[in-house]
């Protein structure tokens, strides 16, 4: 088990039961498997931020066992503004809120259940946990989701599989109608083991009302879900990354998103945890081993027991956003020259344009040179998607005048949504972006350099050696 919830081995076996017997026709019968526009819409906004708050809250716990009483849950200085001007500094893009956890206290004044915020003393029973906060996001420009635990250790209908289905989606409906567009939805199978859930029904009532809801789950909920786990919870993925995976012959698109606390080892909110929070240097790592390697991040933050982010998260946070918004200022490439009037859309800092190789081609080279060498220590490379993912293999090349050859300081297979490869610091007046293998023409939106490592801004440098 994990301490969020998040672990999934038993997602396989509780989806098996309610799938058995379904016929369906794979995604890839036609030919090429490529994404819905909902799903490169969601992967554009690469990094997002997952919120725990509820009578855990108060209760030093991780995982509520459902035997709270509602009067636990009663933040005195609730203020969702504040955590959304924290998330946006931080550089996210979206929201997700944890609406029932496993202990299935509701946050919202659901009409399925007395345990829930209408119970509480908190705004005299009248407030909407769910509802400020997504006001809140979206005054603040950020996309709102939810997340809704199929797991309820409170509800005595969880012992009844067809009563406990008709219960969730009656409150899965409450959601999907009543708080605007959703731009994910959670579902995590963790404590579920050996309980058949009728999840065909459970999206079925999440699309009668959210048709652009990305479906997180675990690859058991093969058909159904959007986007995919990475497998643990350590903020990094370990494996070539491919958007396409296969679940028994049947393959779809199903990009991964990484999830990791904030406070290490902790996604709900503790006293005294001051040790937990994660440097910025972790925090980077984290960025370049899941944005970085093609994935969506989400990082999860804890509000604390007044109904705020805790001071040295919104700190951290800020200065996080500060450290991903200068690196992102340093780009190299929009002062070279493409050696084609075609490639210089990979080179303009805009991932709305991109590139293409030669219809039909397996190889194609891009080249970028420069007026005087430069000095570059990471590269980052985007594929445009919505024809699928085709980069197979490549390298990043820099050309040696002495030797009067071009030299690899990167190899790599997938690419993706976008790849950050970091190397040596080099020095060159010219680079290529070598595509060495590829299922049809490569579609490239940016291929951008950068020196990361300096500690003055980055330039041309003048009067430099040629070549590495």
């Amino acid at each position: 088990m994990k301490i969020c919830g998040l672990t999934r081995v038993g997602l396989l076996s509780i989806v098996a039961a309610g799938l058995c017997g379904t016929s369906v026709r794979g995604q890839d019968a036609g030919g090429e498997i490529t994404p819905a526009p909902y799903q490169t819409a969601w992967q554009d906004l690469e990094f997002g931020v997952i919120l725990h708050f509820s009578t855990n809250t108060f209760l030093n716990r991780e995982w509520g066992d459902g035997t709270a009483t509602p009067a636990t849950f009663n933040p005195t200085q609730f203020d969702p503004d504040q955590w959304m001007a924290a998330i946006r500094d931080s550089g996210a893009q979206y929201v997700v809120l944890v609406a029932k956890h496993h202990d299935g206290f509701c946050l919202w004044p659901t009409a399925e259940t007395t345990y829930s915020v209408k119970s509480s003393p908190w705004r005299g029973g009248k407030g909407d946990v769910v509802g400020e906060v997504a006001r809140a996001a979206r005054k603040y420009g950020l996309k709102f989701g939810v997340y809704l635990s199929p797991w309820d250790r409170h509800d005595l209908r969880y012992k009844d599989a067809a009563a406990y289905d008709r219960y969730y989606n009656a409150e899965l409906s409450e959601l999907a109608q009543n708080y605007g567009d959703l731009v994910e939805f959670w579902l995590d199978g963790a404590g579920s083991e050996g309980h058949v859930y009728d999840f065909k029904k459970i999206i079925e009532t999440l699309r009668t009302y959210q048709p652009n809801t990305v479906v997180f789950a675990d690859t058991g909920l093969f058909e159904y879900g959007d986007a995919r786990w990475v497998g643990t919870e350590s903020g990094r993925v370990g494996y070539e990354n491919w958007n396409v995976i296969d679940r028994h012959g049947y393959r779809r698109w199903r990009p991964v998103e990484a999830d990791t606390p904030l406070r290490k080892q902790h996604w709900f909110w503790h006293a005294n945890d001051e040790k937990s929070l994660k440097s910025l240097d972790e925090l980077l790592e984290t960025y370049d081993k899941t944005v970085g390697r093609g994935a969506q991040l989400m990082l999860g933050l804890a509000p604390d027991n007044r109904g705020l982010l805790p001071e040295a998260d919104v700190a951290r946070l800020k200065e996080f956003g500060a450290a991903l918004n200068e690196r992102a200022q340093g780009n190299l490439s929009i002062s070279g020259a493409a050696n084609s009037g075609e490639s210089v859309a990979a080179f303009d800092n805009d991932p709305d344009t991109f590139w293409s190789a030669p219809a039909g081609s397996h190889h194609a080279v891009m080249e970028i040179t420069f007026n005087n060498p430069v000095q570059f220590d990471h590269a980052v490379t985007m594929e445009w998607l919505n024809d699928g993912q085709h980069v197979q293999k490549y390298a990043i090349e820099t050309w040696d005048d002495a030797k009067q050859l071009w030299e690899p300081i990167v190899y790599g297979q997938a690419i993706g949504h976008k790849k950050i490869d970091a190397f040596p610091a080099v020095i060159a007046s010219r680079v290529r972006l070598n595509i060495i293998s590829s299922t049809g023409e490569a579609q490239i939106r940016e291929f951008q350099l950068f020196n990361w490592s300096a500690a003055a801004p980055t330039g041309p440098i003048v009067d430099a050696p040629p070549g590495p």
